[in-house]
């Protein structure tokens, strides 16, 4: 598993928030979509109006800390219609799996999605194992063979105890 599916303390966040929310000023989480494509896993998080520069990712053992802020448009002196934009602080963390490589992480934002890029660690990415013969092509044939009792397991360091 690359990225934790199931946060049961986001999921009770996300849960106090919708009961809890006092309108438009609740806050609000960051929408995601994560998935694998090749060597690398993709997350992208919906972040419209934020700027480049009020991003900040951190990465502390295995866990992504992305933190948004979005300020509102008024200036001094603006008579406030209607405000219903969530705008302040927006947090969220990622859980990576062993199989993933924080150093590699990389971030971009473009048109309002913040798209983070995970490589898979090369040492956990599957790899095939070539098969090799303890004997000659052929040879064993006709000799017997048939009745051995050796199992053939027994070539894998079975005897190493």
């Amino acid at each position: 598993m690359a990225l934790m599916r199931f946060d049961p303390f986001r999921e009770f966040d996300r849960l106090a928030e919708q009961t809890l929310a006092t309108g438009a000023r609740a806050a609000r989480g960051m929408p995601m979509e994560a998935l694998r494509r090749g060597d690398e896993f993709l997350v992208f998080l919906d972040l419209p109006g934020v700027r480049r520069e009020d991003v900040d990712i951190s990465v502390e053992r295995n866990v992504v800390s992305i933190h948004a802020r979005r300020a509102p448009q008024r200036a001094e002196g603006d008579e406030v219609i209607v405000d219903e934009r969530p705008y302040g602080v927006f947090a969220r963390h990622l859980f990576l799996g062993e199989n993933l490589d924080p150093s590699g992480l990389s971030a971009a934002v473009d048109s309002g999605v913040l798209t983070l890029r995970v490589p898979v660690n090369a040492a956990s990415a599957p790899r095939r194992v070539p098969v090799a013969s303890t004997a000659e092509e052929g040879a064993g044939q006709g000799d017997g063979a048939e009745g051995s009792t050796q199992p053939e397991e027994s070539s894998v360091g079975a005897g190493s105890r």
